[in-house]
């Protein structure tokens, strides 16, 4: 064959199509699109039966977890309100609680500790003057008194807006109001705190200087306080220390970074609270005016 034969015989063969395989007749077949299954319509009956959404619930701002809820009421911190609940020591409506994550509506939901009602009543607003000696929780493992013992009248469930250690006397709120307690504990709302201290040594004018200014604690440094001497011994000093923040064992330490130790630490004031005319151990209610006073303490 001559060349030129060849060529046209070769661009012959290009221009005829191949034949079909079965292979390529699979392959060039339309594909069928899958059938989709219509969902099943619910009744709206079935859609009314339909629990919230966990999103939703969250976004309510009304609503805490039981956990918050107890904590916030002063009874503990929310490991110890996890450990009452793995206890069955929490009801929630007359039912033994199983889960802290359980979502609580304050207006609707009746709360119980041992028996004891959390959110029920009218609101109640006790001031007390909390002795030596006495912790602000409302059991203790190990026996030892707590301020609710001195709480007998009291006609519901309250819990403590803030604390004082065993060691510290003087004014201690209880309130079954959890956003009064949260406002008057939280640093933000700037609400004073007064105490009378006794130090261990005899203070410099430079060290209550230190005072005043704020001094640098392991939890960073605290806002500055008034200070003033009251008198002084041969070994001691007596002043008078306001705050306006609330944290664990603050003056204590406070005095401490200064070279010194809290020997005697009485709360005497809370906003325009005073210990005046309340004797130790004893409490009374607050009034609609000095709550409303407290309320609008200086921010």
């Amino acid at each position: 064959m001559r060349p030129r034969d060849y060529g046209n015989k070769l661009r012959a063969r290009r221009g005829k199509p191949k034949p079909k395989t079965k292979r390529t007749e699979l392959a060039e077949a339309p594909r069928k699109a899958a059938p989709t299954r219509e969902a099943p319509r619910k009744s709206s009956s079935e859609a009314a039966r339909k629990p919230a959404t966990t999103r939703v619930l969250a976004s309510t701002s009304a609503k805490r977890t039981l956990d918050r809820i107890l904590s916030k009421a002063g009874l503990g911190s929310r490991a110890d309100a996890e450990a009452w609940i793995k206890e069955g020591r929490v009801k929630v409506n007359g039912r033994v609680a199983k889960s802290i994550e359980m979502w609580i509506d304050p207006k609707r939901d009746k709360i119980t500790l041992d028996g004891a009602p959390i959110l029920e009543g009218p609101k109640l607003y006790i001031l007390l003057y909390k002795p030596k000696g006495y912790i602000t929780t409302y059991k203790d493992p190990e026996g030892r008194p707590t301020v609710y013992q001195l709480l007998k009248g009291v006609p519901g469930f309250v819990g403590t807006a803030g604390r004082l250690d065993m060691d510290t006397s003087g004014l201690l709120i209880l309130t079954n109001d959890t956003a009064f307690a949260e406002f008057v504990t939280n640093p933000a709302s700037h609400v004073p705190k007064t105490y009378l201290v006794k130090s261990s040594t005899r203070l410099t004018d430079e060290q209550l200087d230190l005072l005043r200014a704020g001094p640098m604690l392991d939890d960073g440094p605290t806002r500055p306080a008034i200070v003033t001497r009251l008198r002084d011994s041969e070994k001691y000093t007596h002043f008078e220390i306001t705050i306006s923040e609330g944290r664990n064992r603050q003056v204590r330490r406070m005095v401490e970074a200064i070279g010194s130790k809290v020997l005697k630490l009485v709360r005497v004031k809370i906003g325009g609270l005073s210990i005046d005319g309340l004797q130790i151990g004893s409490w009374r209610r607050l009034t609609n005016n000095e709550v409303k006073q407290l309320i609008g303490a200086p921010q």
